[in-house]
């Protein structure tokens, strides 16, 4: 078998032998020459006409969709910015920032409890995760808004001993409150896992080093290695935030005055059930856009420690395609215009 040294040695050789010049090496190796066949990729078609159906069907979809005259676009336009409907949209956007907010905070407690060394903070962590996972957010829902059945009343004095106050819890719980108890334990406990997930992401050694540092415990965690578990945190945050947003809706069966719930009111005197879904439909998937969006630069904020490059943003990638378009038609525009010289004519 020969190798490269020997096909050197052979080329020289034969080129102290030659008169007419050197030899050209680049061929020896298999490597493409001026009077080689230029290489083209392999053709796709499949994936051509694969991509012909999807547009199709997506046409014919949207077609349905904007032609059916049952959806009646002149009422959700009609409806889509009254203040009914921007009321319970604020009050979904609040109910969606409080519970997000105050369930990684308690999420984040309970994660420190599951992965701390005391067994009996690990088991009250685990068993809080287990109930409230295992149990429907409806019927948690429904569950708080009855408490009152189990305790009339709630006050604030000494354990096992006399209280001080005493309030009714008829009137201490209302639809909007109780709306945020259920939706923010039932966030925790997913909450907890993420957490819990993202700081097991981190490689041990960082904690370690840390150790050697003489850093604290609390200052690790809180320096060093949440700030790497973000990575794998932020994306199923994210998602946990979209989630939480559609699952505000639910609350509608406690009469609380969300997005869905303001439709429903309008669409049960007016009787255009159709339009008014649509109305609440458009508004979610706004505000989802939104948040995606963010959720993507916030994603990418936190990668920068994980690539030397960060990945380039939708809008730099269209900037470059069209760039890159600009350079193939100047290019096709010069071929075209080339002057013509002696050889040409």
């Amino acid at each position: 078998m020969t190798t490269p040294s020997d096909v050197d040695v052979a080329l020289a050789s034969t080129d102290s032998a030659n008169p007419v010049g050197p030899v050209d090496t680049s061929r020896a190796y298999g490597a493409p020459g001026p009077d080689l066949p230029r290489i083209v990729p392999r053709r796709h078609p499949g994936r051509w006409a694969t991509a012909a159906a999807a547009l199709l069907v997506l046409a014919m979809v949207l077609n349905s969709v904007i032609r059916n005259e049952a959806f009646q676009w002149d009422v959700v336009g009609r409806y889509f910015t009254t203040a009914a409907v921007l009321d319970g949209l604020l009050l979904t956007l609040w109910l969606t920032g409080v519970v997000m907010v105050l369930g990684f905070l308690l999420g984040t407690v309970l994660a420190v409890m599951r992965l701390s060394a005391n067994p009996v903070l690990r088991t009250l962590s685990w068993g809080y995760v287990w109930v409230f996972r295992s149990t429907p957010l409806l019927v948690q829902l429904l569950f708080w808004f009855n408490i009152g059945a189990l305790y009339p009343t709630l006050g604030l004095g000494i354990p096992f001993g006399p209280q001080f106050v005493t309030v009714e819890t008829v009137n201490l719980l209302g639809p909007t409150l109780t709306a945020v108890i259920g939706l923010t334990l039932h966030e925790t406990a997913y909450a907890a896992e993420v957490v819990r997930g993202g700081i097991l992401s981190v490689d041990p050694g960082q904690t370690e080093a840390a150790q050697a540092l003489g850093l604290s415990r609390r200052r690790t965690l809180r320096r060093i290695v949440v700030p790497q578990a973000m990575r794998s945190i932020v994306p199923t945050a994210g998602n946990m935030l979209i989630g939480t947003l559609k699952g505000t809706s639910i609350v509608s069966v406690l009469a609380v005055h969300d997005l869905l719930y303001s439709v429903q009111l309008i669409y049960n005197q007016t009787y255009q059930i159709i339009p008014l879904l649509m109305v609440a439909t458009l508004w979610y998937i706004a505000v989802t856009s939104v948040l995606s969006t963010g959720q993507y630069y916030v994603e990418r904020y936190y990668a920068r420690g994980d690539s030397r490059a960060l990945p380039p943003t939708p809008l730099r990638r269209l900037r470059g395609r069209l760039a890159a378009a600009r350079a193939r038609l100047r290019a096709a525009t010069a071929a075209d215009v080339r002057p013509v010289t002696g050889r040409d004519r």
